[in-house]
């Protein structure tokens, strides 16, 4: 039987910009609530997955796929079916956050669960924002399942894909917190909808939803800021004697500084 994560219903799902080892170039998106299985990987809850712990934002192949790598050779580590992975215990309505490294005029984001597609939400073209969140209805289904996520790029002919494991009706009652700040994040109701313009922070930050962070609560305010450490909406920070507010709540990785990631910290 899969482990299960629980997220906690205060849960605010943020981004990472992208991992020292994965520059810029490379960065793009992936769901870090409920997590996907690159985000596992990349907070270390699945260990062993190659270069994906590196740059889950990176699972990009041509469209009309239904593998969780997209058929990408780099990434068959996420088809790999006999690693168990983690279902997150979640409610009949879900909503699925995406963390955008970089904002591709978008056609459409799709949504299956077991290869049946249960919802598209069509942005007609639109850029991004630099956090995307998207209520799904999954009602119909009880138990474990996998749900694939693929964002379909507007100018390009590939797409970016995710696998979700989910556990419907689990006894968590649910995994998902409030929505990212307005101003950061347009949710789409089921069916639809564009989002609105990009947020004004430089770089769009990644979250990852870990079971075991290495720092088990967030430091008292004003301490100086640590990797693998949880921090809360409001919570500060100092760093390189600067004081930051954090955003969002999200657990830190290393190289995400708050200078680094200003869609997670603000300065003061």
């Amino acid at each position: 039987m899969r482990p299960k994560i629980v997220l906690p219903l205060a849960t605010t799902v943020t981004a990472l910009a992208g991992v020292a080892l994965a520059g810029p170039a490379s960065a793009h998106g992936y769901i870090s609530s409920p997590p996907s299985r690159q985000a596992l990987c990349a907070s270390g809850a699945v260990t062993g997955c190659g270069p994906i712990q590196y740059e889950p934002q990176s699972v990009e192949a041509p469209k009309g796929s239904k593998k969780c790598s997209g058929g990408n050779a780099n990434f068959t580590v996420l088809d790999d079916e006999s690693r168990d992975w983690p279902a997150t215990d979640v409610g009949g309505d879900v909503t699925f956050n995406w963390t955008l490294t970089a904002r591709h005029s978008t056609s459409t984001w799709v949504y299956y669960v077991d290869g049946q597609q249960v919802a598209s939400f069509d942005d007609q073209g639109a850029k991004p924002n630099a956090t995307v969140s998207h209520d799904v209805d999954l009602s119909d289904y009880s138990g474990e399942h996998t749900v694939l996520a693929v964002w379909n790029i507007a100018d390009t002919v590939n797409a970016f894909y995710n696998c979700v494991d989910v556990n419907i009706g689990g006894s968590g009652g649910g995994s998902n917190g409030p929505t990212p700040t307005p101003d950061e994040t347009t949710t789409a109701p089921s069916g639809g909808g564009t989002q609105a313009p990009a947020p004004t922070a430089s770089s769009a930050p990644t979250a990852t939803a870990t079971t075991e962070p290495a720092e088990t609560g967030a430091p008292a305010d004003g301490a100086e800021w640590k990797d693998w450490t949880w921090y809360d909406r409001g919570d500060t920070v100092t760093y390189e004697g600067v004081t930051y507010e954090c955003r969002q709540s999200h657990t830190t990785l290393p190289g995400w500084e708050p200078s680094a990631v200003l869609a997670l910290w603000l300065p003061k």
